[in-house]
């Protein structure tokens, strides 16, 4: 029940982003709109509850136990740029805001980029692993947490990566092709990544 919980989840996850969308571009109610990605946060309480309720029925703590934690992590860090990133192309296709700036390619807007995204996987498997730690304090020490310690092994490894990933482009930064500066970089370096640009209106504003 947890797995197809969790595919429930996510599915509803971008049912509920296109109903949003379509209500804040196309039936011109921003407010309803809102609303509606208001409910996404919703998903993973009750994924979060009904994981709890199986482990406190006595299920033994397995795989889909710790993936429903991952799932729930992943979604707090990166479940926000998702939207935003979405309504951002949502708002130049149906709405006339200027395209999405793309992320930058070169020197330290690019190195700021890496490290942006960075941290958004490591707070996503941050939070996985304290739920993980959670639910291994909830089994206790008579029980099988040999998978949810897997889980969280598997997070330290995600952390790993993003931070060598991001500390490559801080020590060996990419230099555009005959050493001058990427047009339009500072820019954006000031704005930041995917879809925060300064158009208006723009919805991705109220959902910061």
């Amino acid at each position: 029940m947890i797995v197809a919980l969790i595919v429930a989840c996510e599915v509803a996850f971008w049912v509920l982003l296109a109903v949003g969308l379509s209500l804040r571009y196309l039936a011109k109610m921003p407010r309803a709109g809102l609303a509606v990605l208001l409910l996404e946060p919703v998903l993973e309480v009750v994924l979060l509850a009904v994981t709890a309720i199986d482990l406190k029925n006595g299920a033994e703590p397995d795989m889909k136990h710790g993936l429903a934690a991952v799932y729930i992590g992943f979604t707090v860090g990166l479940g926000h740029q998702t939207i935003k990133w979405v309504d951002g192309h949502v708002a130049h296709r149906w709405a006339g805001a200027p395209r999405p700036a793309k992320p930058p390619k070169y020197g330290m807007a690019r190195t700021a980029h890496e490290w942006k995204t960075a941290g958004r996987w490591i707070l996503a498997a941050v939070v996985a692993m304290a739920l993980l730690q959670g639910a291994v304090w909830y089994v206790g020490e008579g029980g099988d947490t040999g998978s949810l310690r897997a889980w969280q092994m598997k997070m330290v490894w995600v952390i790993g990566i993003n931070l060598i990933i991001a500390g490559s482009y801080t020590f060996f930064p990419k230099r555009p092709p005959g050493g001058g500066a990427e047009p339009g970089g500072e820019a954006f370096g000031h704005k930041g990544a995917g879809c925060e640009t300064d158009r208006s209106p723009s919805f991705s504003k109220k959902l910061e």
